[in-house]
């Protein structure tokens, strides 16, 4: 593998994604070696903004359809039901549930935007764009989701769906959706802090985008569908993104039965955006990695997608834990909305017991994702390991979860507590957690199947779960934060029964504390301290 410009790899080469994930592994080590340190005043700004358009203002309101959040979640991992059709008035509340500012709270480093979904370092480098035809209120066009001033920028006029319909080789979801968007990254957004490994982040942080995302168009019957096979330079061009700094991750399509026509010329964009920082710096493995992962031509992408055939998980050979998940009348029913606006990620847990339904409640959350990747009650690409550390009815030590039996097989007994700190980055926040979720995929069956590509889909299917773990805690009253680990040590840590397997991510749960600390005005921080949160 080249880390530059001069080879490209094509998305059945291997190697590439095997180069980038052992390049990009944290250890103890490289962690506590690294000279990389955050330049404060080069912090890149955390919006996209074409300062020339003008912006068309979103409605904020939305009533919900007092579907619980738990339900909306269960409604979210099966195939997508119901027939309701987006316009401007559910497009503004989809997008603010979605990614939105949530809250606003001041700090001595000034005010604080929280979003609606997770970001790794709080760098919000994922970016939402709108391809629909002609609604009820809008326009058919290209557009860009202002997130600053929460409006819509037109970027191309007309019905460019059919370009998407082309690029996605007829994907039966694109071709009758009125609306599909589109999450982009743009790099240095996020690489200003991780370096080359942003590029992991960059579907860590919109698959806990479409958790909201799928949660919130199931709770109100709107069919979604993403889609991760597509040519990209066709949707790049179609957006107007320069690929070596930003670049379309995954689609989603919203709504159905909205016939789409021939799609005008797509010519070229050159509008002008706010800078973000004074310079950037390139990650050449990032460019690499995704250039590896590409699909150049529809052919590519009709071969390409369906289910991978993933082997089942082992059968149980441990002590099994069933699940307990609170029925209908002892859970929760907080409408989806309320949780995303009181949802954020605990800055740190106490030390006490959550309770056994409260657990299975929550793995009861995760599940399929309706995709052009997966299939309906398919094997999921990962699989959830667990250490306990304090749960009510439940031996403290190490687990995996058997989705199909929906119990929790006991790998290992035992006080994990400073392990799972250690595994966590030497973070407090996993030590003190009641439970540690990781899920743990196995590559070569998925790079077989897919490609370099499957690598993005490992891990947007991970964190798209995780994002449900972390909407389910706050429903049941816990906290909830994603943390970065020890790649190696993770597997090592659950083997021999994760033997081979890689780490995708990783979620803590418990019960936070309510005191906030801050970091004072002009403080250098290391980029790999091993004492510092990685999700906002």
């Amino acid at each position: 593998m080249v880390w530059g410009d001069v080879a490209v790899e094509t998305n059945r080469d291997l190697e590439a994604a095997w180069e980038y994930h052992e390049r990009t592994k944290h250890s103890f080590q490289s962690v506590h070696s690294s000279q990389h340190f955050l330049d404060f005043q080069n912090q890149p700004l955390p919006f996209k903004i074409y300062p020339s358009l003008e912006p068309i203002p979103l409605p904020r309101g939305l009533e919900p359809y007092g579907v619980p959040a738990l339900e909306a979640l269960a409604a979210s991992a099966v195939e997508p039901k119901g027939d309701r059709l987006p316009d401007l008035g559910l497009l503004g509340p989809l997008l603010h549930y979605s990614a939105g500012i949530t809250r606003r709270i001041r700090s001595p480093r000034g005010e604080m935007l929280f979003r609606a979904a997770s970001c790794t370092g709080a760098l919000y480098h994922i970016d939402l764009y709108l391809v629909c035809g002609d609604l009820s209120d809008l326009e058919a066009g290209v557009y860009h989701f202002g997130v600053h001033d929460f409006s819509l920028r037109r970027l191309r006029r007309g019905d460019f769906r059919g370009e998407l319909v082309r690029a996605t080789a007829d994907e039966p979801s694109v071709a009758l959706a009125p609306v599909i968007l589109i999450c982009s990254s743009t790099f240095w957004r996020n690489s200003w802090k991780y370096q080359a490994r942003a590029y992991r982040h960059c579907f860590w942080d919109s698959g806990t985008i479409l958790a909201n995302l799928l949660a919130i168009t199931a709770a109100h019957r709107v069919p979604a569908r993403v889609v991760c096979g597509f040519v990209d330079d066709r949707v790049n061009r179609l957006l107007g993104l320069e690929p070596q700094n930003e670049v379309a991750l995954a689609l989603v399509a919203l709504g159905r039965n909205s016939p789409i026509g021939h799609a005008p010329q797509v010519g070229p964009l050159a509008l002008e955006t706010t800078p973000l920082s004074r310079l950037e710096v390139d990650y050449p493995a990032i460019r690499a990695m995704h250039e590896a992962s590409s699909l150049a031509e529809e052919s590519q992408v009709a071969a390409w997608r369906g289910a991978p055939s993933v082997d089942p998980l082992a059968p149980p050979a441990g002590r099994l834990f069933p699940l307990r998940p609170l029925n209908d009348r002892e859970a929760p029913h907080d409408s989806i909305e309320e949780v995303i606006l009181r949802r954020g990620s605990s800055r740190r847990f106490a030390r006490q017991p959550i309770s056994m339904e409260q657990l299975s409640t929550a793995l009861s959350s995760i599940g399929g994702i309706a995709a052009d990747f997966t299939q309906s009650g398919g094997r999921r690409l990962n699989d959830a390991y667990i250490i306990v550390n304090d749960v009510e009815g439940l031996p403290c030590g190490s687990y995996v979860y058997h989705p199909d039996e929906s119990a929790l097989e006991l790998l290992r007994e035992g006080e994990f507590r400073d392990e799972a700190g250690d595994l966590g980055l030497e973070q407090a926040l996993p030590a003190d957690a009641s439970a540690n979720v990781f899920f743990l995929t196995d590559l070569p069956p998925i790079l077989e199947r897919f490609g370099n590509r499957g690598y993005r889909l490992a891990q947007l299917e991970a964190a798209i779960n995780g994002g449900r773990l972390y909407l389910a805690s706050y429903a049941l009253g816990m906290g909830a934060t994603g943390l970065t680990f020890y790649d190696d040590d993770v597997t090592d840590f659950f083997s021999p029964h994760a033997d081979g397997k890689s780490t995708m991510f990783l979620v803590a749960l418990g019960h936070p504390v309510k005191k906030k600390a801050w970091v004072g005005p002009g403080r250098t921080r290391s980029a790999s301290d091993p004492r510092e949160l990685i999700c906002g």
